[in-house]
């Protein structure tokens, strides 16, 4: 049950959700040991540091905002999982545009990762739009 809303916890919400919060509020506390941690050696400097917060910002929002509609079973539910997955898009055409400078580490965790954040956007969309459908009727 889902904070007594008469719903059902959406787990796979709840579980991408933390991901998400959690990557963001490293990005946040602490942006260069995230940025190494993603596969960048070097001091990325203040203009990098900025972007990776801001990054850290997005993430976190959509993370707090998936992770509260999953675990209230809430029908907008959908609606942060592709905000997810649109994110992870924006990701990944950014990393496709600097493939060629970036390791083959960066490129696997990097593009791997937006890769996999935006399937798992788009499958968890699909199931709480048919959790929805099949709950109103």
């Amino acid at each position: 049950m889902a904070f007594g809303t008469g719903r059902r916890a959406n787990r796979l919400a709840v579980i991408a959700g933390t991901i998400r919060l959690a990557s963001g509020v490293s990005f946040l506390v602490a942006p260069e040991a995230a940025n190494r941690l993603w596969g960048d050696v070097e001091d990325s400097g203040p203009t990098a540091s900025l972007l990776l917060r801001s990054m850290g910002y997005r993430d976190a929002l959509i993370g707090g905002l998936l992770l509260w509609s999953g675990l209230r079973g809430a029908p907008s539910t959908a609606g942060w999982f592709l905000a997810s997955a649109g994110a992870d898009g924006a990701d990944l055409l950014g990393g496709i545009a600097n493939h060629d400078r970036m390791t083959t580490q960066q490129q696997v965790r990097g593009l791997g990762g937006a890769a996999v954040g935006i399937a798992v956007g788009v499958l968890g969309a699909t199931g709480a739009a048919q959790r929805s459908i099949s709950a109103a009727a």
